[in-house]
């Protein structure tokens, strides 16, 4: 694909602007060069562009498109698909290839750039990319047209140009850690997943404000039709509309910091740093002490946010008081208006040295403020583990959803069920990738609980740890 000026270019006429797709639907914005009609592709081909590059090069890119989601860019399946398809025209082995087909097909807006850039530095590895180029004088506008090209995909590079290694190995660690248990990771490999983990973005579900807004499809406005006929001095005018906006609901994140999830603390608040870069994100740490550090993680740089944690933070690595702390929550912050009408999301394994019943009842208190209340274990993905803690056991009757915590894709999932997804939709990335020929791995990571359990729960038996555990 090239111009009609320089047939061997591969990027549009403004490399700099906000990219369109490659063809897909609602790819473009407002200002790039349209795309001329084309011949029409086989049905097959993307099954066959998938057999070319290799099941290895497409679990990557597509990896690489759902951290793209986690960072907050809207990478629909359309995209994900032109995406692709720009890949197998271009080569698959070369970074820069990569970076622009990417660029100029997942990226919907000017805001998407920024993530994407720093998503593809912790994807792909902290490489050269195709520098922009700044002109003084405006372009001229350029048409994209379709050229044929050879049958088999390009493999050889022109001269002058470095030929990188295949996109597979490149983006095949930060697949592979995308699934890896956070406490079994060495020091090189923590760093990658800090990185990528700088990338997320999390939102709350949107909800509709008393509020109303100019719109073209709604109520029709009342005061501003009239103003609109009395500027025009009675002649006939368009009737005015109006329309509720929009918000994020704020979300309300519990870290639990006790000995028991040591090696998944610095993970979880990590993650609650990049949730707390949005203006409606509450964040607190839970041990033997409540300890709220909203402003502590408010720093840019994620090592002095954790860094201000660490010393704001008087608990590390101590006991769990789970029903006390909740109760001291709910009676400071929550029952005066965090909570109300919030995203709650707690990160515990559940373990619980108080009485189980005290945090039952703050559980029932919290799931009757909050719109909904999730609660995400990293122990929950353990071959043959079952809810037998007795605090976890306590919770579970007033929990929406009981999801995963304990790597990069169980962390995607808990920002998808955060934004409003059903426990079912929450495996969206698998299903595309089941649509598009190509097996990745993801286990179950997300449960529903609406109702609590039938009939009186058994009392609590004594565990080594100093807790209570619920037998099976």
């Amino acid at each position: 694909m090239g111009t009609a000026s320089d047939p061997d270019a591969g990027a549009v006429g403004d490399p700099g602007g906000a990219g369109g797709g490659a063809g897909g639907p609602g790819a473009g914005v407002a200002g790039e060069p349209a795309f001329s009609a084309g011949p029409p592709r086989r049905a097959d081909a993307l099954a066959g562009a998938a057999e070319q590059r290799g099941a290895g090069a497409d679990a990557a890119l597509l990896g690489f498109a759902r951290a793209l989601r986690a960072a907050g860019v809207d990478a629909s399946t359309e995209r994900v698909h032109a995406f692709l398809r720009a890949v197998d025209a271009l080569r698959t082995g070369v970074r820069g290839d990569v970076y622009w087909a990417g660029r100029l097909t997942l990226c919907g807006d000017r805001d998407d750039l920024e993530r994407y850039e720093r998503v593809f530095a912790a994807y792909f590895g902290t490489g050269q990319t195709p520098a922009r180029t700044v002109r003084s004088v405006p372009p001229p506008r350029l048409r994209l047209v379709l050229r044929e090209g050879p049958a088999g995909p390009r493999t050889e590079a022109p001269e002058g140009e470095p030929q990188g290694p295949p996109t597979a190995s490149l983006a095949s660690s930060a697949e592979v850690l995308r699934h890896r248990d956070v406490a079994e990771l060495n020091p090189a490999e923590r760093a990658q997943v800090r990185r990528l983990l700088a990338a997320f973005a999390l939102r709350g579900q949107l909800r509709r404000t008393a509020r109303r807004r100019p719109a073209r499809r709604g109520t029709v406005d009342p005061h501003r039709t009239v103003r609109e006929l009395l500027r025009r001095g009675g002649e006939p005018a368009l009737l005015r509309r109006h329309a509720r906006a929009e918000r994020p609901r704020r979300v309300v994140l519990l870290v639990d910091v006790s000995g028991s999830m040591a090696p998944y603390a610095d993970a979880l608040l990590r993650f609650a740093h990049a949730a707390a870069r949005g203006r409606r994100t509450e964040v607190f740490t839970i041990g033997t002490r409540l300890t709220r550090v909203t402003r502590e993680l408010s720093h840019r740089d994620p090592d002095l946010a954790m860094a201000a944690v660490a010393e704001a933070v008087p608990d590390w690595r101590g006991g769990t008081r789970l029903g006390e702390l909740l109760r001291e929550f709910l009676d400071r912050w929550g029952q005066r208006g965090m909570a109300r009408g919030a995203v709650v999301v707690l990160l515990s394994d559940g373990w619980e040295r108080g009485d189980p019943r005290l945090l039952a009842e703050q559980m029932r208190r919290l799931h009757r403020l909050a719109h909904r209340v999730i609660w995400a274990n990293p122990r929950k993905a353990r071959p043959g583990y079952a809810p037998f803690a007795a605090g976890m056991a306590a919770a579970l009757p007033s929990v929406d959803a009981f999801v995963e915590g304990h790597s990069l894709a169980a962390l995607e999932r808990l920002a998808a069920v955060v934004q409003g997804a059903e426990a079912d939709d929450a495996h969206r990335d698998v299903d595309v990738d089941v649509a598009m020929g190509v097996g990745v791995g993801v286990g179950a990571g997300t449960e529903r609980r609406t109702t609590p359990s039938a009939g009186p729960a058994p009392p609590p038996a004594p565990t080594p740890a100093g807790g209570t555990a619920w037998p099976p």
